[in-house]
C-alpha cells in the first residue's frame, strides 16, 4: 500500500477530526505517520500510526488569540519546525503528504520534496466570498499598526520563509488557508457558507467523529439534559461558566458543564442539577442533549448538529463568530455576544430554543446533511482516489514487492 504523512496543528480542534482519517487508513493496510506535539502522541499512538514529534514540545496558542498574533505565531513555527519536519520526510519518502490547511509548514514540506499533497479544512472552507480569519481585512490592518512588534515579527519570518524554502501557491497574508489540489472539508455543504463558490477540488466530507482517547462516562442523566462547553482554547472563565451554570439550571432536568482549563471550584456553589467537569464525553452527552450552549468551535458545532442538538453561540474569537452566523442563518440556533450574556438573556434564549420546534427541526436537518456527508470513511476514500489519479495507491507494494528472475 501507500505511504501517507499526516502533518498537524497541535490543538484539539485540528487534531481530533484526523484521528479516524488516520485510524481508517492505518486499518486498510497503508502505512501512516504522523506529525505532532508530546501531548497528542498517546492519541496518534492508539490509532497505529507512527508518531513523529515537533522540536521543541508542546506549543501554547497564542496570546492574545487574534489573526494577527495567529498569524505571526504561524510563520514563526513554520520557520523553526520545518528543518526537522523535512528531515523526518526525506527519510519516510511519503506517497502523500496531507496536512491541516493553517499548517504551512507541511505545505511547505511538501513543495520542497516534491511530494504531493491534500489539505484538511477543519473549520469552514474559504474563498473570496468566505474570507477567511487571517484573510488580509481592514481590521487586520488596525490590528497591525496596534500590534506593530506582532506585525514585524511576522514579516519577517514570512520572507525569510520565501528565500529559504519554495513557498509557491502559499498566500503571502493568509496563513490559516493553504489549500492543495485535493481539500478535504470536515462539514456538510449544507452547513458550509457559499458552498457552490468551491471548485471540484473542495469534498465537504461532514464530521469526523470517533477516535478520542477515552474519557469518563456519566450515569443516566434526568432529562432535559442541557450542556454548556466552551471549549479547549477559550474557556470564558469561571464568571461566564457560572453565568451559564446559573441560567439553565431551573430550565434542565440535569445541566453538564464542561469547565476545560477553569477548575470546576472556582464556580462556587451550584445547584444540585448541574454537574461541572472539566471533561465530559462531548459526542456521549449530546445524544441526550435537548439544548447545547457552545464557543461556536467547528468541532462542536459539528458534533451538534450530527446529534442534531439546538445551540445557543457564544462566540469568542477566530472563526467563531463565522460559525455562530451560519448556525443562525440556517435556524439551528441563536447567538448572543460574550458581553451581553447575562443570566436573564442566557435563560431567554435558552427557553425560546427549548419551546420553538423550528429550531429542533432546522438542526434535525442538518443532522441528516452531516451524517449523508460520509465522515472519515469518505475522507479515506477521496484520499485513496487521489493517489489513484496520481498513480501512488500501492506505489510502496509495488516497489517492495520481489522482480522476476
Amino acid at each position: 500500500m501507500s505511504t501517507i504523512a499526516f502533518v498537524t496543528i497541535p490543538m484539539h480542534g485540528h487534531v481530533n477530526p484526523a484521528l479516524p482519517v488516520v485510524a481508517e487508513l492505518v486499518r486498510r493496510g497503508h502505512t501512516v505517520t504522523c506529525h505532532t506535539s508530546p501531548a497528542f502522541a498517546p492519541a496518534v499512538e492508539a490509532t497505529g500510526a507512527r508518531v513523529l514529534r515537533y522540536a521543541g514540545g508542546d506549543r501554547p496558542p497564542p496570546d492574545p488569540p487574534t489573526p494577527l498574533t495567529m498569524l505571526d505565531g504561524l510563520a514563526r513555527t513554520t520557520a523553526d519546525l520545518l528543518p526537522t519536519v523535512l528531515s523526518d520526510l526525506r527519510e519516510i519518502g511519503p506517497d502523500l503528504i496531507v496536512h491541516g490547511a493553517a499548517c504551512p509548514w507541511g505545505a511547505v514540506a511538501a513543495r520542497e520534496l516534491g511530494v504531493p499533497a491534500a489539505a484538511l479544512f477543519t473549520t469552514f472552507a474559504f474563498n473570496r466570498r468566505v474570507p477567511s480569519p487571517t484573510h488580509a481585512s481592514w481590521a487586520l490592518l488596525a490590528s497591525a499598526a496596534a500590534r506593530s512588534r506582532a506585525a514585524r515579527s511576522y514579516l519577517r519570518s514570512r520572507w525569510g520563509l520565501r528565500h529559504r524554502y519554495d513557498t509557491r501557491g502559499l498566500p503571502l497574508l493568509d496563513l490559516a488557508n493553504v489549500g492543495e489540489p485535493l481539500n478535504l472539508v470536515f462539514t456538510s455543504r449544507a452547513f458550509q457558507p457559499g458552498a457552490a463558490s468551491f471548485d471540484g477540488s473542495y469534498r465537504f466530507v461532514g464530521p469526523s467523529l470517533g477516535a478520542r482517547p477515552a474519557e469518563p462516562s456519566f450515569d443516566r442523566l434526568r432529562a432535559p439534559v442541557l450542556y454548556a462547553s466552551l471549549g479547549t482554547v477559550f474557556d470564558g472563565g469561571a464568571r461566564l461558566l457560572r453565568t451559564f451554570a446559573a441560567a439553565l439550571a431551573p430550565l434542565g432536568g440535569a445541566v453538564v458543564v464542561s469547565t476545560g482549563a477553569t477548575d470546576p471550584a472556582a464556580l462556587g456553589g451550584l445547584p444540585d442539577n448541574v454537574l461541572a467537569r472539566r471533561s465530559v464525553p462531548q459526542l456521549e452527552v449530546l445524544a441526550d442533549a435537548a439544548l447545547f450552549v457552545t464557543h461556536g468551535g467547528m468541532n462542536s458545532v459539528n458534533e451538534a448538529l450530527y446529534a442534531g442538538v439546538p445551540m445557543l453561540v457564544v462566540p469568542q474569537g477566530a472563526d467563531q463568530p463565522t460559525v455562530a452566523r451560519r448556525v443562525v442563518e440556517l435556524g439551528a440556533g441563536l447567538s448572543i455576544r460574550t458581553g451581553d450574556a447575562t443570566v436573564e438573556a442566557v435563560r431567554d434564549l435558552a427557553r425560546r430554543l427549548l419551546g420553538e420546534p423550528r429550531f429542533r427541526a432546522a438542526a434535525a436537518t442538518l443532522r441528516l446533511a452531516q451524517r449523508e456527508a460520509g465522515g472519515h470513511l469518505r475522507a479515506a476514500d477521496e484520499l485513496e482516489h487521489h493517489l489513484r489519479r496520481l498513480g501512488r495507491l500501492g506505489r510502496r507494494a509495488a516497489a517492495d514487492a520481489p522482480g522476476e528472475r
